[in-house]
């Protein structure tokens, strides 16, 4: 059953569609939307993921926060709607008695906004993030050279529009040059931002991590360049982190058959943390 439940968040009246089955198992999935977008995501992504995880008996709630799609209030930044995820927790877990925790699953800058988030909830039993946003100058630059440029040089269509005289070169080589002197600079990320939420959030999160990561997909090769390169990242790839990549994938895993992979994966990634096996993935 798919109904729709509205719930409060700093006086505003927000809109979720909570997907229920008939005895489900006692773990649960939020999924939290990346902006700037609504509940049913981009080519009906979250609608699907949510019906995929009813199959294997898990409920799940998909909601607008504060300022997005059918929800009331100002739209928030995705590092700042942690006030709006813990009211989306309160209302699945009292949607039904036998939900006792719940699994966070966000694409893009809601991953981000989970990872700031999960730590200050014991409710939170784990994550499935997909191609979080992690984005400075340093990384920016670093990924471009290595995952843009260079591939541009591999490429035999680039030197046959070279020779054919359709790129414009001096532009080209101006653009690369700043991309070279950012991946080089020093990265001074300021204690309060977004990064470095992220960072603490990783680190106090004891919960097992499901990452998955597109293989075309800049975002996807930025968090991977800063996280796997950077010491204090390394706590989130222990022994409970597993990592999917999905090599042909875009960032939004725009085909049906890379949804179906995430799904298959989402699901039976949420169905191990569960005390009660009750259905077959």
């Amino acid at each position: 059953m798919e109904r729709a439940i509205t719930f409060t968040c700093q006086n505003n009246e927000l809109l979720g569609i909570l997907h229920e089955v008939d005895m489900p198992l006692d773990t649960a999935v939020l999924i939290v939307v990346g902006g700037p977008q609504y509940r049913v995501g981009s080519h009906r992504q979250f609608v699907q993921m949510s019906r995929a995880l009813a199959k294997s008996g898990v409920n799940s709630l998909r909601f607008d926060y504060r300022g997005m799609g059918d929800s009331m209030g100002v739209k928030q930044d995705f590092e700042n709607i942690s006030h709006d995820i813990e009211m989306a927790v309160d209302a699945l877990i009292e949607s039904n008695k036998n939900i006792t925790q719940v699994v966070i699953w966000g694409l893009c800058d809601a991953a981000s906004a989970a990872m700031i988030y999960a730590h200050n909830d014991i409710r939170i039993r784990a994550l499935v993030m997909l191609n979080p946003w992690l984005r400075d100058t340093q990384s920016t630059g670093k990924t471009m050279v290595k995952h843009y440029y260079l591939q541009r040089l591999l490429s035999a269509d680039f030197w046959r529009k070279l020779f054919s005289g359709n790129v414009n070169v001096s532009s080209s080589i101006g653009e690369a040059k700043g991309f070279v002197k950012d991946s080089m600079a020093e990265n001074n990320t300021d204690t309060g931002s977004y990064q470095s939420q992220m960072e603490q959030g990783a680190n106090a999160f004891s919960g097992p991590i499901c990452l998955i990561l597109s293989g075309v997909d800049l975002t996807a090769k930025e968090f991977e360049q800063k996280a796997m390169d950077q010491e204090k990242w390394q706590s989130m790839f222990r022994k409970n982190t597993s990592i999917h990549r999905i090599a042909a994938a875009d960032h939004t895993f725009s085909s049906s058959q890379y949804k179906r992979q995430v799904e298959a994966i989402t699901c039976e990634f949420v169905c191990s943390l569960s005390d009660r096996k009750l259905y077959q993935i």
